[in-house]
This record gives C-alpha cells, structure tokens and sequence, in this order.
C-alpha cells in the first residue's frame, strides 16, 4: 500500500513522503498536486475520526491551532517566494475523505481571471491530474521554504 492508501497510517509509521512536520494534533503535508504552489493539507493524527464534530472540545481546538500554525507558514513562505501571492483559502471539508483534514489553499494574482474569485475546486478537473501539476522534484524550494516558515512559527510559539 502506498502512502496515498494510508495517508495518516503512513505519517505515525515516517512512510509518508509528503510529511513536513508533525505538529500537535496532526500532520502538516504538502499537497499531491502544485498548481497552486504552496497548497498542503492538515491531517488530523488519528485516522479513526472521520467527523471533526468527534473530538472533543479542547482537542478540535488544538487541530484549529494546528491549522493556523500551518496556514501563517504557508502564507510566509508563499509571500516570500512569489510576489503575486494574493491570500489563503482555509477549507475543511470532509466530503470525500472519510478522516479530519484541511486543506490551506495560496492564492495568486496569476490565476485566471474566471477563477480568481472562485473555489479552487471549481478549476477543471484535468487542471488536478495533469502531470506538469503533480508533487515532485521541482516543489523542493517550497517545500523547504514552507518547512523552514513552520518551525519559524512553532519556534516563536514555544518561547
């Protein structure tokens, strides 16, 4: 099985190839696909809750946490490494995955003019499948750029 079949499974085992850093109630990762460089996902650590409304009060509350945590980072990182970054889209859904995530969208002024203002699950479906789009070698800056920015953040928020 791969790490796409056990996302979070893979993550506690350290198979997980998109993994940047564990935080305190999940997995900060980047995102299979890049065209919208920077986007990562939130995975909660605990593949059994597939509904956020599971966990406990202070428990929804640390994965929140987690959650800007990672979303500063993002924002950090993709300011820094593109000018026409424009905001963040912060988004839990849980429609199709059956485990707490989120997902942290970057936003930029190259985007299509139609899409701009839209939901970015609203781009075609082609746009997340073509090949020049998939996670790899080419995303290493932001990878590390991200992965710098988040222990930046954890840093300044343990002192």
């Amino acid at each position: 099985m791969t790490y796409k079949g056990d996302r979070i499974g893979s993550a506690r085992r350290g198979e997980n190839p998109t993994v940047l850093r564990r935080l305190h109630t999940s997995f900060a990762v980047i995102g299979d696909v890049q065209f919208l460089p920077g986007y990562c996902v939130l995975l909660l650590d605990d593949p059994d809750v597939e509904q956020f409304s599971e966990l406990p009060k202070a428990r929804r509350l640390a994965f929140l946490d987690d959650m800007d945590t990672l979303a500063e980072a993002v924002e950090l990182a993709c300011r820094k490494q593109d000018p026409a970054f424009r905001r963040l889209n912060l988004e839990i859904l849980g429609n199709a995955d059956h485990f707490v995530h989120a997902h942290v969208w970057p936003r930029y002024d190259w985007e299509p003019a139609d899409m701009i203002t839209r939901a970015v699950w609203a781009y075609p479906r082609g746009r997340w499948h073509e090949p020049q789009h998939a996670l790899g070698s080419e995303h290493k800056q932001m990878r590390d750029a991200i992965t710098a920015e988040l222990d930046s953040v954890l840093g300044r928020d343990r002192s």
